[in-house]
């Protein structure tokens, strides 16, 4: 067994172990800590299925994040204040049920990331990183401009959406929830990984043209690996939302896409639970330094700068004992 593979179960234990400890200990409060973090996990890991197995650096992604957000925002809304969306030609209400909440969101991303995808992809290189921030910038503005949804100031939920069989308003268990969720998209993203559309995924982002030699065509793999990871990144966005009881148009601005980067370069590209680490430091530092200083981020600078230079695979490599040898 691998040093990374043992470190991961560490690493699953210690989700479960600590948030636990903290609801036993009357810490309600380090439980939603957790559960912030596990959410921005979730959307890191969906750009790691982009970044680390396509090889597609999207500065877009807030934009998936915040499509998701806002399809929980409209929904919940819509049911608090009894208003259906529409009602011609046939009737659409709000709803407060998270599972109708996440399928919405998650098609909603998905058709956003296809969409985006399609167009984005006909370009490579520093063009593909452009597009997608100039694609997520649009959105964003037009979310700034959108006032029957609240506008620049955001659209508050006073409720948080119900599960069946949960109280979601109790900290642990809502932290149960989103748990599940991101143990189940890893498991998603490690069937993948070792899966015929993983190996031609990662060929395709090494030599394409051989993978253009054995009939498969490139951009078609890289525009799956795409709208898989906006939906994931979108069912994040609806958690998040839901755990703010709160959206805004600073869900889709290019400061978020650059965060939920941030996460899997931290944590390590490509790497399962890079973005699990990476999301735990960020929001750890993010507690406890930003009480003390608004110039946190200037810590979060040199960790990140250190990992680039002298951890191979980040901050996962570096405990699994991978250290860069390159020049």
């Amino acid at each position: 067994m691998s040093r990374e593979t043992i470190l991961n179960a560490l690493l699953v234990a210690g989700l479960v172990a600590l948030p636990l400890g903290a609801h036993l200990a009357g810490e309600p409060f380090t439980v939603t800590l957790a559960t912030r973090a596990v959410i921005l996990a979730l959307a890191a890991v969906g750009l790691n299925i982009a970044l680390g197995l396509g090889g597609l650096v999207s500065l877009g992604h807030a934009a998936f994040f915040g499509v998701g957000g806002y399809a929980m925002g409209i929904l919940a809304s819509h049911a608090q204040s009894y208003v259906p969306l529409m009602e011609a030609p046939f009737l659409i209400e709000g709803t407060k049920s998270m599972p109708v909440i996440w399928l919405v969101a998650v098609v909603a991303s998905a058709l956003a990331a296809l969409l985006i995808g399609m167009l984005s992809l006909r370009t490579s290189g520093v063009y593909f990183i452009m597009i997608t921030l100039a694609f997520g910038q649009m959105l964003y503005y037009f979310a700034i401009g959108w006032a029957p949804y609240g506008g620049e100031d955001g659209l508050p939920i006073y409720v948080r959406n119900g599960f069946p069989g949960l109280n979601t308003l109790v900290p642990i268990q809502f932290y149960a929830l989103c748990l599940v969720v991101l143990l189940l998209a890893l498991a998603l993203h490690a069937v993948i990984a070792r899966s015929p559309f993983g190996l031609a995924l990662d060929a395709a982002r090494q030599v394409p043209e051989r993978v253009r030699a054995v009939g498969l065509n490139p951009t078609r793999l890289k525009l799956a690996a795409f709208t898989l990871s906006g939906a994931i990144t979108g069912l994040s966005g609806a958690l998040f939302a839901d755990l703010n009881r709160f959206v805004s148009p600073t869900m889709l601005s290019w400061q978020m896409s650059g965060e939920i980067m941030v996460l899997v370069i931290l944590g390590g590209t490509g790497r399962l639970f890079g973005p699990v680490v990476g999301a735990a430091v960020f929001v750890a530092l993010d507690h406890h330094l930003g009480g003390l200083t608004e110039f946190w981020q200037v810590w979060l600078g040199v960790i990140l700068l250190a990992v680039v230079l002298f951890a191979r695979g980040g901050l996962i490599g570096l405990i699994a004992g991978e250290r860069r040898t390159d020049a």
